[in-house]
């Protein structure tokens, strides 16, 4: 019979390695349940400031939970991770981090904003704005082969960090093994994010997870693929969406240009400063890619879903 195991949460690891010593073995069919710390392992609290930015230790950023070994796993394989449950801590973090995101030079000062999750469906954003709590792990993976001491950040062919906020509920990830029991972890979890995570944090926060695994024996998959349940944006579809565009040669500074338009208009329609925009885009703007195939100019689409705005 599967059986269900409670992942210690004192064990966790800051980077990727090809064969570390898992926490647990379990068998393919078995879940397990985890409670994953916020991504910079409890260095912040509701009550942090953007001056504490500054002390931040980055050799403590990403303490994932994991490994575990699924009996019967070998390179080749692939690993179906159901997401079968997620509930967000009491309370979760956005900032602006000095020279990442996708806009460093627009926004080359620190800031950071807490907020309080208690509500359990909405992110309090300001008086105009809330986003639904939508919670998703940013990084799930496998052990990646050779690796040695590989951090988090970057993601791979194994998974890893992907920030690819459609892994909620009811979803089921596909991840490629590469080594013997995928020793698989998990962390970095997310109360919201818009496609693309462009100021670089989605709002970070504490997390339950319950996850189901199942060994699929001799099915190769390149890259980690997934499934929904339902609809990709099921709790703002109910009302339009605001788009800026970027367009040219290059996605990234289309990318970049997209988001700067839509900064622009988050702060004129809806009274934000810019880094609260940037911010706010980063919680729940959409960036697509809307045309890559007329003549080397590509089209970028930043969505803001207006189901966010209060009446």
């Amino acid at each position: 019979m599967p059986k269900t195991y409670h992942f210690p949460e004192d064990q966790v690891h800051y980077a990727w390695a090809k064969d570390p010593e898992p926490v647990m073995t379990i068998q393919s069919g078995d879940t397990v349940v985890y409670s994953t710390r916020e991504v910079a392992d409890n260095q912040f609290s509701i009550e942090s400031k953007t001056e504490d930015i500054a002390n931040l230790d980055w050799d403590r950023v990403y303490p994932l939970a994991g490994p575990v070994a699924i009996e019967g796993a070998e390179p080749g394989d692939t690993l179906e991770v159901e997401i079968v449950d997620l509930k967000t801590g009491s309370w979760g973090w956005a900032a602006i981090l000095p020279g990442l995101g996708l806009l460093p030079d627009d926004f080359p000062d620190a800031y950071l904003r807490t907020f309080d999750l208690s509500d359990g469906e909405f992110i309090h954003f300001s008086d105009r704005i809330k986003v639904p709590i939508e919670p998703f792990l940013g990084t799930m993976g496998v052990s990646p082969v050779d690796a040695s001491g590989q951090a988090i950040m970057p993601p791979g062919s194994f998974g890893g960090n992907m920030d690819t906020r459609q892994l909620t509920i009811g979803t089921k990830l596909y991840l490629p093994v590469q080594v013997k029991g995928a020793l698989f972890s998990c962390g970095d979890a997310h109360a919201a994010q818009g496609d693309g995570e462009v100021c670089v944090t989605a709002l970070e926060c504490p997390m339950h997870a319950t996850l189901k695994f199942r060994v699929i024996k001799g099915k190769s998959i390149p890259a980690p693929q997934f499934q929904t349940q339902g609809e990709l944006t099921p709790k703002v579809n109910h009302k339009g969406f605001y788009g800026t565009t970027g367009v040219g040669p290059d996605l990234f500074k289309a990318s970049q240009d997209a988001i700067k338009a839509m900064v622009v208009h988050l702060s004129e329609e809806y009274g934000l400063e810019p880094k609260d925009a940037y911010i706010l885009s980063s919680l729940c703007v959409d960036l697509k890619i809307s045309e890559i195939v007329d003549a080397g100019e590509y089209v970028v689409s930043a969505v803001f879903p207006l189901g966010v705005v209060v009446e």
